[in-house]
C-alpha cells in the first residue's frame, strides 16, 4: 500500500516544515508515503467561498487515480485513538488498498463534490487546528500508527 497526503498550499512556518520532514524521513522505513502540496489558488478575493471550494476540488480530483481510496480530514469525520488509527491503516493494507489518499482541504473545507467522491472522513480531534498544524499532526500520527503495528517503543500506552 502507498499513502498519499494531499494539501492545499505550502506549509508556511519553518518549524512545521521541519517537523513534517522529520516524520516523512522516518516513514520511509515503513511505507511508501507521498506528500503533495497543491499550489494555493490565485486571486481568491474575487471568489466566494463556494467558488473557492469548487476550484480547490478540481485541483484535488485531478491528482486522483481511479483506484485511489479518498479519505478527507474533516471536522465531522470519524475519530480514532492512535491505536484505533493503527488498526484502521492495517485493515486498509489487509484489504489490498493500493493507494490511500488523505486530503486536507483549503480554509473553507471541502466542496460537496469531494464528499461525494470520498470513501471516508477522519477527524483528528474535536478541537479546531490550523490547516498548517494539521499537516504535522497527521504525519506524526501515521508514523505513530506504524510503530504501534510493528510493536516498537515510540508509543506509550
Amino acid at each position: 500500500m502507498k499513502i498519499t497526503f494531499l494539501v492545499i498550499g505550502k506549509t508556511d512556518e519553518a518549524y512545521l516544515r521541519e517537523g513534517i520532514e522529520k516524520y516523512l524521513k522516518r516513514l520511509k522505513h515503513y511505507i511508501a508515503f507521498q506528500h503533495l502540496e497543491i499550489p494555493d489558488l490565485k486571486n481568491t478575493k474575487h471568489l466566494n467561498e463556494a467558488e473557492q471550494k469548487s476550484k480547490e476540488a478540481e485541483l484535488i480530483l485531478k491528482q486522483l487515480k481511479p483506484n485511489d481510496q479518498l479519505i478527507l480530514l474533516d471536522e465531522n469525520g470519524e475519530e480514532f485513538s492512535s491505536e484505533g488509527f493503527a488498526t484502521y491503516l492495517n485493515k486498509k493494507m489487509l484489504a489490498s488498498v493500493q493507494n490511500l489518499v488523505f486530503v486536507v482541504g483549503g480554509p473553507y473545507g471541502f466542496d460537496k463534490s469531494m464528499y461525494q467522491k470520498a470513501n471516508g472522513k477522519i477527524s483528528l480531534s474535536r478541537m479546531t487546528f490550523s490547516h498548517q498544524m494539521v499537516r504535522l499532526f497527521f504525519v506524526e500520527q501515521v508514523y505513530r500508527a506504524f510503530t504501534i503495528l510493528k510493536g516498537e517503543p515510540y508509543h506509550h500506552q
